[in-house]
């Protein structure tokens, strides 16, 4: 039986000049069909409160299985048609997976607790 390892993604969309409330309004036709695609634990659409041309959208899922069957739903066309229709000046994606702290550790096996405290401090 394999463990599922919750993923997530996140898009940094910034509209061109002027089109910010047109890229808001295109991004949100996203928000229920992915709360609804199988596997979904979480989606959002945020807007920035410092800048006015910035859209965060980001999604959680069960796996990275899931996610994966997502990016390929037609719902993801919008990014295409976004930049292809110049409303998007740019698109910075990432995809994540969670992580226990002690793999967190292992990414970084000479900081000790003594180094942590003192990074945390």
């Amino acid at each position: 039986m394999s463990t599922q390892i919750p993923v997530s993604h996140m898009a940094f969309v910034r509209a061109r000049a002027g089109r910010s409330m047109e890229l808001g309004a295109r991004l949100s036709s996203l928000i229920e069909p992915s709360r609804q695609a199988s596997g979904c634990l979480h989606f959002a659409l945020q807007h920035s409160l410092c800048d006015p041309e910035l859209w965060l959208v980001s999604g959680f899922w069960v796996d990275q299985q899931a996610m994966t069957a997502y990016f390929g739903t037609p719902a993801m066309q919008i990014f295409a048609e976004l930049v292809q229709e110049l409303v998007v000046n740019s698109l910075d994606f990432h995809t994540f997976s969670e992580v226990s702290a002690a793999q967190a550790h292992g990414e970084y096996p000479q900081l000790n607790s003594a180094s942590l405290q003192q990074l945390a401090s």
